[in-house]
């Protein structure tokens, strides 16, 4: 049974940062395209970066160069690394995989999710 759990949310003053983890279990994640979405309260689900089963690495534009996804084969991990955060950065940040190394964009392309940690941002 695939898991998901994410950790490391929290409140941060704007410019600040913040690092995300996600712990997987139930299969290999190097194998699978694994991201990280995030869900502002009365928005969609957004996608913000995801990391391919070759370890391509793609961002949404608005956090390209603040934010860094990477994948610890060996311990199973996926984490992402927040700098410079805005206001808009807040929301609630959950971990995604995806089977087969192929990515795309669009959540309901992802087959397991985990609960989400928080992220607030404040001005």
């Amino acid at each position: 049974q695939v898991q998901l759990v994410e950790s490391g949310g929290g409140s941060v003053q704007s410019g600040g940062s913040l690092k995300l983890s996600c712990a997987a279990s139930g299969y290999t994640s190097s194998r699978y395209c694994m991201g990280w979405f995030r869900q502002a309260p009365g928005q969609e689900r957004e996608g913000v970066a995801l990391i391919d089963g070759k370890d391509g690495t793609y961002y949404r534009d608005s956090v390209r160069g603040r934010f860094t996804i990477s994948r610890d084969s060996g311990k199973n991990t996926l984490d992402l690394q927040l700098n410079n955060l805005k206001s808009e950065d807040t929301a609630m940040y959950y971990c995604a995989a995806r089977s087969g190394g192929y990515c795309d964009w669009p959540p309901h392309q992802f087959d397991y999710w985990g609960q989400g940690t928080q992220v607030t941002v404040s001005s």
